[in-house]
């Protein structure tokens, strides 16, 4: 079974007011079939063992569903591979003697917490502001007791995929919220219970979005291509018109 000699460059802070470097370890003996994260943790018990302290970073899941895995490797969120999640990123990828630099996902509204983990908490206040329905739905509804055309609901399903990990924030040179805001806005309006506060979530989660110190989209697509879960531009192009639209109705109602 093959084994890795690598060097890592890791970033290293120690907290959100503190100055932060890159630090420089050595992972070796790394099996190929490890995942990335399992790189980490084979590196932290060897620190631990050392009486260093260990790397910190996010996860949960590992399956890449969580979405916290957020890491910058080699200067791409999540590594070079697309559609996958940092922890199902595998070092069977990389060669021996390679130097592999890693990071936290950069960006003023994520401040960093620790080393490379991150505080995206910017995100779960933009889908408070607007990503929810008010209608009742009670007990589960019989089947087609709604229908909905399979486009529409395939769109929904796509940008309902969304886990929420930054990536796009990461990978867009202005830090812009605006793929994740538009797949979380986008699947609840191509289904009949959305449209009720579709105007009313347009506004509100795009206005969060700004608050929370995100970049503006000069539509550029890096985040479609750092996507874990490739969710397509077109529904910025739908938040877009969504906005654009409610924000007419807003200044008519308003005049």
């Amino acid at each position: 079974m093959a084994k890795l000699q690598l060097t890592l460059k890791v970033w290293r802070q120690a907290g959100p007011n503190s100055p932060g470097k890159m630090e420089t370890y050595e992972a070796k003996d790394i099996p190929e079939e490890a995942s990335f994260l399992e790189m980490l943790d084979i590196v932290n018990e060897r620190l631990v063992d050392q009486g260093t302290e260990p790397i910190h970073f996010d996860h949960d899941c590992r399956e890449g569903i969580c979405g916290m895995c957020s890491l910058t490797i080699n200067g791409i969120p999540h590594g070079k591979d697309r559609g996958i999640t940092t922890c199902q990123l595998h070092m069977r990828k990389f060669r021996s003697g390679d130097t592999i630099w890693i990071e936290p996902f950069r960006s003023r509204a994520f401040p960093v917490i620790k080393d490379l983990v991150t505080d995206r908490n910017s995100f779960d206040r933009i889908q408070q502001a607007g990503g929810f329905i008010s209608v009742r739905t009670g007990a589960a509804p019989d089947a087609h007791a709604a229908p909905i055309g399979k486009d529409a609901a395939d769109a929904a399903f796509a940008a309902a995929a969304c886990i929420g990990c930054g990536a796009c924030v990461a990978a867009c040179k202005n830090a812009s919220a605006m793929l994740f805001v538009a797949a979380k806005a986008s699947h609840l309006s191509h289904l009949p219970q959305g449209q009720p506060e579709r105007d009313r979530r347009a506004l509100a989660m795009v206005r969060q979005m700004d608050e929370e110190g995100f970049g503006g989209c000069t539509n550029q697509y890096e985040c479609e291509a750092a996507c874990p879960k490739e969710i397509s531009v077109d529904h910025i192009a739908r938040l877009n018109r969504d906005y654009a639209t409610a924000m007419l109705k807003e200044q008519f109602v308003s005049a």
